[in-house]
């Protein structure tokens, strides 16, 4: 580390009204509580992958906004959490919509796409969750592999679901409760199975490729209704 760069808080006269900003040491030390594998070197490899930005002062050291530390916080997060590549990272931040809605937004886009398919072994690494259960959210519809010669293989988005079941686990919620989020969603997709099914039958390919794309726009539309009445719901019990 050059001497210096372990500075708490500096002040960036680089607009027209100071903004505090800070040193690369003094980010590592705002974030290691968080994510405990932080590092100098971590950093500068991202802004290697001009994932990050930070201002250079005259002596050349680094100078993080709050805004560049929100970046980083959220690059560390989608790594962590989301288990995504640096390329994938860097596109989600490109995104108008902001991370994550780029992300539904491309996998709608596939849904006519044949999903890339792991072993029990590949699901349970990727997703950080054990055998024991991948196998419990299989039994209640969570996880849908299909066999092939004795071998259980699973669509690669199984993986989302099974770290977004690992992190309610953690509160306590088991798979079987888990299995209402399934029905609810197996209740909306057949709604709109019910639209789109004639022409998805079709024999005529442009007429496929239509209903493809209307059934990729009413599951965006449906998602957002789906989401404003759950956290309308959730105000309401946050309130009373």
């Amino acid at each position: 580390m050059s001497v210096g760069e372990d500075i708490e808080v500096t002040e960036d006269q680089g607009g027209e009204s100071p903004r505090k900003s800070m040193t690369i040491g003094a980010v590592c030390k705002a974030l290691e509580q968080e994510f405990p594998d932080i590092s100098i070197s971590k950093i500068r490899y991202l802004e290697d992958q001009k994932l990050l930005s930070p201002r250079r002062t005259p002596g050349g050291y680094r100078l993080y906004s709050q805004s560049d530390v929100a970046r980083l916080r959220t690059i560390l997060r989608l790594q962590r959490d989301e288990f995504l590549p640096l390329r994938v990272i860097r596109q989600e931040l490109a995104s108008p919509s902001g991370p994550g809605k780029e992300r539904r937004r491309r996998r709608a886009v596939g849904l006519a796409d044949p999903d890339v398919e792991l072993d029990l072994g590949e699901l349970c690494e990727r997703a950080a969750i054990t055998p024991e259960l991948a196998r419990e959210l299989e039994e209640y519809g969570l996880l849908q592999p299909r066999r092939e010669g004795g071998e259980k293989l699973y669509p690669a988005g199984d993986v989302e679901i099974a770290v977004a079941c690992s992190k309610l686990a953690r509160f306590g919620i088991s798979a079987r409760h888990l299995r209402t989020f399934r029905t609810a969603a197996d209740r909306e997709a057949g709604l709109l199975e019910q639209l789109v099914a004639p022409s998805l039958r079709s024999r005529n390919a442009e007429r496929r490729e239509a209903a493809v794309q209307q059934l990729q726009s009413l599951a965006e539309v449906a998602q957002e209704l789906s989401t404003l009445l759950f956290w309308r719901d959730l105000r309401e019990v946050a309130t009373h």
